[in-house]
């Protein structure tokens, strides 16, 4: 048995490892450290509780890895480098998620996929973007999609500066990352920056894969799909629509780009558009670790979790990769959300998210919000224009029999709101 620890656990993490339990659990033991992922507070001091980490497993685990997108990426990445285990080193996961480094290292080896994009000092509001306007601007270190907005105007950049929220941001929230790139990095610029961009367009999707003894590895491509006239995502489909051409050309921008970054022994993922009229592809962002909300898709059509893989790559073993040989033709994750403030009514029990998931095989459910939560500060959430309240994962034969199995778990689920 292998003994793998998993750190800063995710919401994720249980539910997936229980999903593919059958996979792994007659190799791997694995010990989840604290604290969770959701209870990190933003004054720990991470460099110091990796210290801490490294002393109280030496020799005592064969692997370390994390869902996490921040601080547990980095952190399993000094941990392993520490502890001489398979992992990227910390300097290279930092410089792949500050997305101006990041930047700088995907323009210098597929500057084909890079839009234009230049440095924002939130200090001098007065400095507008070198690259003007209409620009896409998005903090240079957070996660998922938080503060990130299209700037229309001079105006509309210094009021979006100078929100309440972005300077809470720039004061906590990017306190633990500046601690680890001081102790484990020689980057210089403070992740208390933006990036602004060229606006991007097109059809959206994930590349997911990994990096193991120099070679990349593609587990898919996933599509995403936004709500008509937002950036809130309505579903993540797999196997993607987009043609094999257009997807090798992605996944040889993904392998590029991975070893400009140091990617090694870890899964990552890359954000990235298709622009079918201009047939060009554009990197979004990448993220230095694996998405835990798509684990079990992969199982369904495939046949493998990504946490199996996780673990394999972990403890240094090449991970068994079936193509298409899972129960399912196809799956898809669906995000629930509420567009308005609003107060939980009805929210199913962990009994009876179990009950349907017997119900309805092929399916995973997560829960966000207890019965009785408001759900009101959307300034903080993904996108800043909705709130994600659960999740569902379904498996089906055709995507016409996924739609139906889909409204028949929401309607199972019974979830209640009424405005605020």
């Amino acid at each position: 048995m292998k003994r793998i620890l998993l750190v800063f656990p995710t919401h994720w993490d249980r539910r997936q490892l229980n999903a593919c339990s059958s996979q792994w659990d007659q190799e791997y033991e694995v010990v989840f450290a604290e604290p969770e992922d959701d209870n990190c507070h933003w004054d720990l001091n991470v460099p110091s509780w990796v210290d801490q980490t490294v002393e109280r497993f030496r020799s005592d685990i064969d692997g370390v890895f994390s869902s996490s997108d921040y601080p547990g990426a980095t952190a399993a990445g000094a941990i392993a480098t520490d502890l001489g285990l398979h992992g990227t080193p910390p300097e290279n996961i930092l410089r792949t998620t500050h997305k101006y480094y990041s930047r700088l290292a995907q323009q210098s080896t597929v500057p084909e996929a890079v839009p234009e994009f230049s440095l924002i000092d939130p200090k001098n509001p007065d400095e507008v973007p070198s690259i003007g306007f209409p620009c896409f601007i998005k903090p240079v270190r957070a996660a998922f999609s938080l503060f990130s907005r299209r700037i229309e105007d001079r105006n509309a950049y210094r009021s979006f500066l100078a929100r309440p929220e972005i300077q809470e941001f720039l004061e906590h929230y990017v306190q633990m990352f500046d601690g680890l790139r001081e102790a484990r990095s020689d980057l210089e610029i403070s992740g208390r920056h933006f990036i602004a961009e060229t606006p991007l367009a097109g059809f959206q999707v994930t590349v997911e894969g990994f990096r193991q003894r120099g070679r990349t590895t593609i587990l898919g491509v996933v599509d995403s799909v936004t709500y008509p006239d937002t950036h809130s995502f309505a579903r993540f489909d797999y196997p993607s629509f987009l043609g094999p051409a257009v997807q090798e050309r992605m996944a040889s921008i993904t392998d590029r780009v991975a070893v400009a970054l140091g990617l090694e022994s870890t899964i990552f993922n890359v954000e990235m558009f298709y622009d079918p009229g201009r047939d060009r592809i554009w990197i979004i962002e990448v993220n230095p670790r694996l998405c835990g909300q798509f684990g079990d898709l992969y199982q369904k059509v495939d046949g493998v979790n990504s946490y199996r893989i996780a673990l394999d790559l972990a403890a240094g073993r090449v991970p068994e990769m079936p193509h298409r040989q899972g129960d399912w033709i196809c799956a898809s994750s669906y995000p629930l959300r509420v567009f308005e403030p609003c107060r939980s009514l009805s929210s199913p029990t962990e009994g009876r998210i179990q009950q349907i998931e017997r119900e309805f095989p092929g399916t995973l459910v997560w829960t966000e919000y207890a019965e009785g939560a408001e759900i009101a500060d959307f300034a903080s959430e993904e996108d800043g224009f909705s709130a994600r309240y659960g999740i569902v994962n379904l498996g089906a034969n055709n995507r016409e029999d996924l739609a139906r199995r889909f409204e028949g778990v929401v309607s199972a689920l019974e979830f209640r709101f009424e405005a605020i």
